[in-house]
């Protein structure tokens, strides 16, 4: 996949004809992968190569007061990528969503991005908007004399799957909805800092974590986790949140791994979250906390994916 970052239209230069995808796309769910693989599809018969036009960070950027949480995101940049190459994305351009590219109107943006990027298909979803005069997905076969094709959204127990409702199952933690959602566990990369080094005292030793992408991690609680170090994936539990048994006043974001030793300071471990244990709690001593982390340990050992609803199309 090529990965090319533009600022003008003009700045695109394409040897072949293109089935171009438009969205956002924050976490590539299920129902984004939908757009792919009907791009993937039609570009196979056509012979064409699969293009996409997005933005590196939310259009709201541009339109509302800023609030940090804007930033974050349920992927990082390098997952991101990784995830449209393996959805078949063969041209990936990415554009700031600025003032000036928000005030072009519907017609201006096909005129001149659409065309440069030499599209003889349009992929949207349902939901798709364009154009400082607020065109709809619907829209577009008005401006387009090609193919276009909306995409229906994809359905979870009745609901429709979105990014807005995964950003909220995360942030209260319940982390395998948004793995069912996602189509894959959300995960968090963080540097391993030197912490208290309590836990290695009690019997449970954890890695003090550094968040090092803009990414959302889940609510305050402890989890069951795959945990990825230099490729060898180790079973574990990860607390997020301050640890109150011993009065912590800073959010702390830290993982046992089980089955594995070793000095691991300075390394980047990523964190697949799989299912929420418990809450975080106040335990009346040493001894009580020991007992937890026992349970917790058993839990996550013998945890295996409760099989949910299936998501449909509809």
């Amino acid at each position: 996949m090529n990965i090319r970052t533009i600022t003008t239209a003009n700045q695109i230069h394409l040897e072949n004809e293109t089935v171009l995808v438009l969205g956002y796309f924050d976490g590539l769910h299920l129902g984004h992968q939908e757009l792919f693989k009907k791009a993937r599809q039609i570009a196979g018969e056509k012979g064409l190569k699969v293009a996409l036009l997005t933005f590196p960070e939310s259009p709201k950027l541009a339109f509302v007061r800023y609030q940090p949480e804007l930033l974050l995101h349920l992927q990082s940049p390098e997952d991101r990528f990784q995830k449209l190459n393996e959805l078949g994305v063969d041209e990936l351009f990415l554009i700031d969503f600025t003032t000036d590219f928000a005030s072009k109107t519907a017609k201006e943006f096909v005129d001149q991005f659409v065309k440069a990027l030499r599209a003889r298909v349009l992929i949207a979803g349902f939901d798709y908007s364009f154009g400082s005069d607020k065109k709809n997905a619907s829209d577009l076969a008005a401006y387009f004399d090609g193919q276009v094709e909306v995409i229906s959204p994809v359905l979870d127990q009745g609901e429709k799957i979105s990014s807005t409702r995964i950003r909220q199952a995360v942030l209260e933690g319940r982390v395998q909805e948004a793995a069912r959602l996602l189509g894959h566990p959300l995960s968090s990369r963080g540097i391993v800092v030197h912490g208290d080094a309590r836990g290695r005292t009690i019997g449970y030793p954890t890695a003090n974590l550094a968040p090092i992408d803009r990414t959302y991690l889940p609510s305050d609680g402890v989890y069951v986790v795959d945990v990825d170090f230099k490729g060898q994936i180790y079973r574990g539990m990860a607390s997020v949140g301050k640890n109150v048994t011993f009065d912590g006043k800073e959010l702390r974001f830290e993982v046992n791994l089980f089955d594995f030793s070793g000095d691991i300071y300075g390394h980047t471990l990523t964190i697949h979250w799989l299912d929420k244990i418990r809450e975080m709690v106040k335990f009346d001593g040493i001894d009580q906390l020991v007992a937890q982390l026992k349970e917790d340990e058993a839990v996550s050992r013998n945890w295996t994916e409760r099989v949910g609803q299936k998501s449909v199309i509809r």
